[in-house]
């Protein structure tokens, strides 16, 4: 609130009344605290995210070399390279020959569809257990609990994700939400190694190679 303090009457020979102006702040700062507590009581605090993973067979009778091949053949690596590209390749790297290297897209069309291919049996299932939620079939503690027991299914993919100097971080936030989308629950990040440089540049080569016989036919 202001405040208009008056010094008294006219001095002589004054034409003009000296006043004082106050401005009381003290209603503000009541209503930013009552803001304050409000804010405190009616936001949620940020929960942590955590990603589920499966742990290794304590089947004894299963060989490592079985293990192996079992990893491999559930296995996808995606490479991120410059220029908003994709490359992926299945199963074990066949750092000898890059044409085992394959180009895609983050689209839709592209790294959605062979993810959903990839992980169909898991996401029919999630979906079955989503309809169960609607219905009131399962409450939300077991709903979370047996959608993360399909994710992390012995059957389900395994997806390795390589990112190049050159890639943005916008490439490695979409590739993540592809995992989202299509109920990936088995993803890692780690770092690409010179094999996958090797496919990659060479994969480069060929492409610019197939484009200048190209334009020389034309």
């Amino acid at each position: 609130m202001a405040e208009i303090q008056d010094n008294g009457g006219k001095k002589k020979g004054s034409k003009q009344k000296k006043m004082n102006i106050r401005v009381d702040f003290t209603p503000m700062v009541d209503m930013n605290m009552l803001l304050i507590t409000f804010f405190m009581l009616c936001t949620s605090l940020s929960k942590p995210q955590t990603m589920e993973i499966s742990m290794p067979s304590n089947d004894k009778n299963i060989t490592e070399e079985q293990q192996n091949k079992v990893k491999a053949s559930q296995a996808l690596t995606l490479l991120l390279a410059d220029n908003g590209k994709l490359y992926y390749y299945e199963g074990e790297p066949d750092y000898k020959d890059y044409t085992s290297l394959k180009e895609i897209t983050y689209g839709a069309d592209g790294l959605r569809k062979l993810l959903l291919r990839k992980n169909y049996d898991a996401i029919t299932k999630v979906r079955e257990l989503k309809q169960k939620k609607a219905n009131l079939e399962l409450n939300e503690e077991e709903y979370k609990k047996q959608v993360a027991e399909v994710k992390s299914g012995k059957d389900t993919p395994t997806v390795i994700i390589k990112a190049t100097d050159k890639s943005t971080y916008k490439n490695l936030i979409d590739a993540l939400d592809e995992m989202q989308i299509c109920s990936i629950g088995k993803y890692v990040i780690v770092d690409i190694t010179e094999g996958d440089q090797f496919l990659i540049d060479n994969f480069s080569s060929r492409g610019e190679l197939s484009q200048q016989i190209v334009n020389k036919n034309v």
